[in-house]
Parts: C-alpha cells; structure tokens; sequence
C-alpha cells in the first residue's frame, strides 16, 4: 500500500511539473485543437486550445511506474506487456493528434485505421495472460465461472478496444476524461493489489496521480486538451488492467461512466438510423446535458462524484467475492 501511495504522488508530482514546459511549446508552435463544427457552439471558443496533453500524462505516469516498481522490486513481464500495451495505443493516439495538427481539421486517422491499430496493439496483452495465466482464457462473476477457450481472445479485444473508444467519448468537456478516469484507475489500483498483481496497481496507481496532476492544468477552462494521444492510451490501458488483473466484469462499475458515454452514442445512432428519431439532443450524453442547459463545471463536478460512486461500489463487490460472500 505505501508503495502504491508513493506512485501515486510521483505521478501526480512529476505531471505537474512536466506540464509547464510541455504547454509553453504548444502555444510556442501554435499547436492547438480544431473543433468540429457539430460540435455544440459553446465549444467553439476552444479552438486553438493547445492539444496533446496526454503526452506529458504519459511519460509522468511511466516514469512514476519504473520507479516505483524498482523500489518495491515488482518489475516483472507482467508490467512490461502494460507498459509496452500503454505505449503502443500512446503512439496510435498521437498519430491521430499528428494528421489532425498536420491536416488543420479535427480528422486524423479513419474509424478503421484506428479499430485495426487498437486490436493489434490488444492482442498483446490478450495473447499473454492466455500463455502464462492457468485461468486465462476464464471468465468470472463471483463463484460463477466460464471458459471461453479459443473465443476469449474476441472478448478480451473487446474488452480492452472498448474501453480506449469509450473513455475516448468521454474526452469531450474540460476536466471530464482526467477526473472520472482519475477515480476509476484509484479503484483499479487497490482491486490489483488485493487480488495478487501489486505491480499491475502501482501502474494504475500513477496513471491515477497523473491524471489528478493534469487537472491543473485541463480543469475548466482547460489550458490544454489531452488529444487522442491520452484518451486512447488510458482508456486501452484501463482495459488491459482488467483482463490482466482478470475483473472485466467489474470493469463495467469501473468504468460506469465510460459505458454510458459509450452506450449513449450507441443508442443515438441506432434510434437515428431505425426511427429517424434522436433520443439525446446530443450525444456522448455529457453534450445531452450541455445543450440542456448544466454548466460545463456541473457535469464535470457530477460525472466525477458519480466515478468515484462506481468505483467504490466496485471495490464492494470485489471485497464480497473475495470474503465469498458472493
């Protein structure tokens, strides 16, 4: 636990300070964030807004992981196949970044350019916990257990593909995808510690500080955007944790407010598409609420609360099946 304190600060501590010089580059060579123009009008005035933030989120939280897992001696291939997983969808993301920056619009690579990289770089991990985990290819919900054989790499792709997109939605007010995502890699940490993968929680520990740092700085008004380059890194990376730490039913409580963000979409194109019906004035559904009339700082404020309410109740459930109850 203490070492999973002391990531956390390092996180924390080393995105701060990382995040000065980083910013002061980006208004340097005016890289800033191109806004589409269905976004709702509010957004409008962001344009410009240095982007690529996830950048210094991701090297603080990397650098804060290798050196609390050397201090607490938890360097294994277990923590090399997350962080090499982490830097993988960090470098698919900044592609993105790059083509929106370099094209001088807000598309980067194609819907299928992107789904293509995020299920190579999924097959990482998937492939791993299959070689070296007895219960691999197993998935469970307290004392009930079912082994997908040869189908759990679909679903492990799933699972870890699903999680970059939909914490990717979320990544749409400032402040929203650092604060929830904040409270969900905290409960990520202690679920992997208390079940047997301490190095694995001191990743999720200082990616958690990380994101709390970064909130200095993309707290409403944001100075700078974290970009694809985090979204799609920390979202692939809560993901891989899952299927690592084998709780990707607990994923769907973990990530509460990813799943709705994700689901809302889902729902809004397909009432379009059936009906020619809109169910939410705008979705993500954070936009639903924006255009309803909450400030930008109410649903910030909420959608954490209800993160940190998910992720408890998370832990609770974790807790039962450990004690048997469930």
């Amino acid at each position: 636990m203490i070492m999973i304190t002391v990531a956390f600060l390092l996180g924390m501590i080393l995105c701060l300070l990382l995040g000065v010089p980083y910013i002061s580059f980006l208004k340097k060579k005016m890289i800033g964030q191109y806004v589409k123009d269905v976004a709702p009008e509010a957004h409008q005035k962001k344009e410009g807004t240095p982007t690529t933030g996830g950048v210094f989120i991701i090297i603080a939280a990397i650098i804060a992981s290798v050196i609390a897992l050397l201090l607490a001696q938890r360097f294994s291939e277990e923590v090399f196949i997350i962080l090499i997983t982490f830097i993988f969808y960090a470098f698919a993301g900044f592609q993105d970044d790059y083509l929106k920056l370099k094209g001088k619009h807000n598309d980067g690579l194609s819907a299928k350019g992107k789904l293509l990289r995020q299920i190579a770089i999924a097959l990482l991990p998937t492939a791993f916990v299959m070689m070296t985990n007895p219960e691999g290819t197993y998935f469970s919900i307290g004392n009930f257990a079912i082994d997908f054989k040869w189908f759990y790499p679909l679903f492990s792709v799933f699972v870890i593909t699903g999680a970059s997109n939909a914490y990717n939605l979320t990544d749409g007010l400032d402040g929203l995808a650092s604060s929830t995502g904040m409270f969900a890699f905290a409960a990520c940490s202690l679920i992997l510690l208390l079940s047997g993968h301490p190095g694995a929680g001191i990743i999720a520990a200082s990616v958690a500080g990380a994101l709390f740092g970064f909130l200095k700085y993309n707290r409403p008004k944001a100075e700078v955007f974290m970009g694809d380059t985090g979204s799609l890194a920390i979202g692939g990376l809560l993901g891989t944790l899952a299927v690592v730490g084998k709780f990707e039913f607990l994923l769907i409580f973990i990530g509460g407010i990813f799943v709705i963000e994700a689901l809302s979409v889902i729902l809004q194109v397909t009432s379009y598409k059936t009906t020619g019906k809109r169910i939410f004035k705008m979705s993500p559904i954070h936009h639903h609420f924006e255009l309803s009339g909450w400030s930008e700082k109410k649903i910030v404020i909420t959608f954490a609360l209800l993160s940190a309410i998910f992720g408890a109740f998370a832990l609770t459930l974790f807790y039962l099946t450990l004690k048997g109850v469930i």
